[in-house]
């Protein structure tokens, strides 16, 4: 089992408690999704308006040091803020869904991950976990080993299951094409 899966389920398990829509991205799916590797963090996005704050708090419990003010401010802004889970120190980064039309179709996208101890945790798409790090890579520089080796590799082991036209439609739309014809090019040596 990895470190981080402990904390990513009984956030989950919180969110759903809460009734509060929410997937795991960041490196944490991609780890999910293909190769494993350590994490410092993980990032969670939740559609959630600020009148839930006080359910999450509640559901989170005392292992958890959540600053509900500043929560709850970040959900009103659309914004961000993190909460702790204390028992191993993990940072859990909540990002709260945005407008924009791809954050839509990503977080309709997410999956339903079943965890090796039984308990269930919605996880971002591998498609969209790849294009979304494309745009993180690509604004970034393109200088980040990490997260183009997640591209790759998630593209790599999940060759026969990708949704090759979404991930086609939204490269164009994102302006990563030339980047995600490059990683495919990658995952195939």
């Amino acid at each position: 089992m990895f470190p981080f899966l402990d904390a990513a389920g009984r956030f989950g398990a919180a969110c759903d408690a809460a009734a509060i829509p929410y997937f795991l991205g960041g490196s944490a799916a991609t780890t999910l999704h293909g190769e494993p590797r350590m994490t410092n963090d993980l990032d969670f996005v939740v559609d959630a308006e600020a009148t839930r704050i006080e359910a999450l708090v509640h559901a989170l419990g005392p292992d958890f040091e959540v600053d509900a003010e500043a929560l709850s401010r970040a959900a009103r802004l659309r914004s961000s803020w993190n909460v702790f889970y204390i028992r191993d120190f993990t940072k859990i980064d909540v990002f709260f869904l945005r407008a924009g039309p791809y954050d839509r179709i990503e977080f309709d996208r997410r999956v339903r991950h079943l965890l090796p101890d039984g308990r269930a945790l919605w996880v971002k798409s591998p498609e969209d976990s790849v294009l979304r790090k494309l745009c993180w890579f690509r604004d970034g520089g393109g200088v980040s080993d990490r997260q183009w080796r997640d591209v790759v590799m998630t593209l790599r082991l999940n060759v026969d299951r990708l949704d090759e036209t979404h991930l086609d439609t939204w490269a164009a739309t994102l302006g990563v094409e030339s980047l995600l014809a490059q990683a495919r090019a990658a995952a195939t040596r």
